[in-house]
């Protein structure tokens, strides 16, 4: 089952500015999904239609299985979401926003305890929102959206402005309500590095056109082929001949053999060749394109 599905979702602002051009989404239920694409791509007006903050135009949207515009208000107690800046009160405690969240949502006063546990920060007892680090008012920001048990987060930029702490405390913390509490989780970024570290599934935006969607396995299979093979040995010199003399390309540089990427068998074969050859082998490894790369070239004009 899809957590969230739009089909041919199309939206315009102006005659001449068409911000999304017949796109289809599919986040599956369960999955940490990264929705990513350059400044402009229409990540956020994507982000902004399914939470009901634009008015649909063109093309449709499924939550949880279900047309967004029918039972609008039982489907949008199913999500929590944080878009653009957090919405926090700076003179008040973690406790006293949330609290006000508690009424607006209408749910048991028990949960805000739980949230603040959830994220961490069930200790900040009488300290001001004001005090906070950008970290603390991140995970506080996920919290307010946590706060009525929603099975689907919807996050725009959430290690935005975050010192490399602060990115793993958010990584770890959606990681975790992922595996513990079943949520599925439709992230938007552009720290790349950050979302192949986190993400099971993403989808590439560009020009209001979805130019990409699959798990990141899959991503290895749109640059076939490429990537290198690398070979660290106590003589380097020895097994350059060797594995020239076995028909490949390889060259020396920065301390390492390297190839283009062979298969794992033919890595092996090459292991046990240079090793029967009294070469001992100190690192084996095959390096992939990763999500940067083939990002890149997804968005190159």
């Amino acid at each position: 089952m899809l957590a969230i599905e739009t089909t041919d979702l199309s939206h315009t602002f102006t005659a001449a500015q068409m911000a999304l051009n017949r796109v289809n989404l599919r986040v599956p239920t369960g999955a940490i999904y990264g929705f990513l694409g350059p400044n402009g791509a229409g990540k956020t007006t994507t982000l902004r239609l399914l939470l009901g903050l634009l008015r649909r135009q063109q093309g449709s949207i499924h939550l949880f299985g279900h047309p967004a515009d029918t039972r609008r208000a039982d489907m949008f107690r199913r999500i929590g979401s944080s878009i653009e800046s957090p919405s926090l009160y700076s003179h008040l405690t973690a406790v006293e926003n949330l609290r006000i969240w508690q009424l607006a949502f209408g749910c048991p006063k028990p949960r805000i305890e739980r949230a603040l546990r959830l994220v961490g920060l069930e200790g900040t007892g009488r300290k001001s929102v004001a005090q906070f680090s950008l970290g603390m008012k991140q995970r506080l920001s996920i919290a307010v959206a946590l706060l009525h048990e929603p099975s689907l987060l919807i996050l725009d930029e959430p290690t935005n402005g975050l010192d490399p702490h602060g990115i793993l405390e958010v990584r770890d913390l959606l990681v975790r309500l992922n595996w513990e509490e079943g949520t599925t989780i439709l992230v938007s970024s552009h720290l790349l590095s950050e979302v192949e570290r986190l993400v099971t599934d993403v989808g590439i935006i560009h020009r209001g056109a979805m130019v990409y969607q699959g798990s990141m396995a899959g991503m290895a299979e749109l640059q076939p082929g490429e990537g290198e093979t690398l070979f660290v040995t106590n003589d380097d010199r020895k097994a350059l001949e060797l594995l020239r003399a076995a028909g490949k390309a390889v060259h020396h540089e920065e301390g390492k053999l390297r190839m283009p990427a062979v298969s794992p068998a033919e890595a092996g074969r090459l292991n046990r060749e240079l090793i029967s050859s009294g070469i001992d082998v100190h690192e084996l490894t095959t390096e992939r394109p990763g999500l940067e790369q083939v990002f890149l070239r997804l968005v190159r004009d």
